[in-house]
């Protein structure tokens, strides 16, 4: 009885101090914004150009940055639904890209996972090649799926038709993409109007204050771009395919783990998507799960290149393979 209340006691301390820590990072991450879209441009900059370099810690809180949003798209940031979605639509938008796209599409990445929609590196050698796979696999690794995302805004102001065109165009067995646009089009096409409208107006109006310091924004997006694109797929880079839950826990110091908000406990977070961030270390040892690689190694495995369907390993479970995947 005593262990049992114990335990009771911890999950409950935990799950305070991952809502403090989580409301903290809200605000640390709503004051970068201003600093980074108002302060800069109006004040700092033009009393010296030297204040510029300050974009370079803000563009490194991308991922925990990206960690809060996809808290919002699990409906785990807030208790209050209204307040959850709220924040996260405020985060997306600084982000860069509303978040009904952001949710949408990523859920349709925990439903398709490894499967030929979505499987980022993977090419199938009977009707390509490394060297014909290679030019777009790098330009989504180091910035392209940020780019897309955020190039989204500009359907603003299509209608309906040309919103299901391009979902039929896209419609195709390798990806879900025209999964997403039917299905915004159909349920979240007003929302995502508003929201397009907002990030729209908001980077315009940055631009604009930032005037011939603008360079300095630009260099910030494309930081926060190459970073989003390169953590994207180092959780699910060379894992097993047709495996919807298979993902790699990836190593990173207590600090950084609570920093990112855990989202390095990548398989703990598939087989658990329900979980808020501060209770996966504890399915983590539940589980008996284990790291598969560091962070930074499987971040930098990705530069390798596209990988064939016909490889070996690709039929493995990833923990089977552990110490091969070390070794590589």
């Amino acid at each position: 009885m005593a262990v049992i209340q114990s335990s009771t006691w911890r999950a409950e301390q935990d799950g305070k101090s991952g809502r403090v820590t989580s409301c903290v990072l809200v605000a640390v991450a709503l004051a970068g914004l201003c600093l980074q879209l108002l302060v800069l441009p109006l004040w700092l900059l033009p009393a010296d150009p030297g204040f510029g370099w300050l974009l370079a810690p803000i563009a490194l809180l991308s991922m925990p940055f990206w960690s809060l949003i996809h808290e919002a798209i699990h409906g785990t940031l807030m208790r209050q639904r209204k307040w959850n979605d709220g924040c996260g639509r405020v985060l997306a938008i600084g982000y860069g890209a509303p978040f009904v796209l952001l949710k949408s599409a990523h859920l349709l990445h925990h439903r398709y996972n490894r499967t030929r929609r979505e499987r980022t590196e993977v090419f199938d050698p009977a009707t390509s090649s490394w060297a014909a796979a290679a030019p777009a696999y790098y330009l989504h690794l180091l910035g392209g799926l940020y780019v897309i995302e955020a190039a989204s805004v500009l359907l603003v102001a299509a209608p309906r038709r040309l919103w299901r065109y391009l979902g039929r165009l896209l419609d195709s067995p390798d990806t879900f993409g025209g999964m997403l646009l039917e299905g915004i089009s159909r349920r979240h096409l007003g929302e995502f109007r508003s929201d397009a409208v907002l990030v729209g107006a908001v980077y315009a109006a940055a631009g604009f204050a930032y005037g011939r310091h603008v360079w300095m924004l630009a260099v910030a997006i494309a930081a926060r771009a190459v970073l989003i694109s390169i953590a994207d797929n180092a959780y699910h880079y060379g894992t097993r395919l047709d495996a919807r839950l298979e993902a790699l826990n990836l190593r990173l110091p207590r600090a950084l783990e609570r920093f990112v908000l855990a989202f390095n406990l990548h398989s703990v977070h598939h087989r658990h998507p329900g979980l808020p961030w501060y209770e996966l270390r504890s399915a983590f040892l539940a589980d008996g799960d284990e790291f598969h690689l560091g962070w930074f190694t499987a971040a930098a495995r990705q530069l390798r290149g596209p990988i064939s369907a016909d490889s070996a390993d690709l039929r493995q479970p990833t923990l089977l393979r552990k110490n091969s995947i070390e070794r590589g």
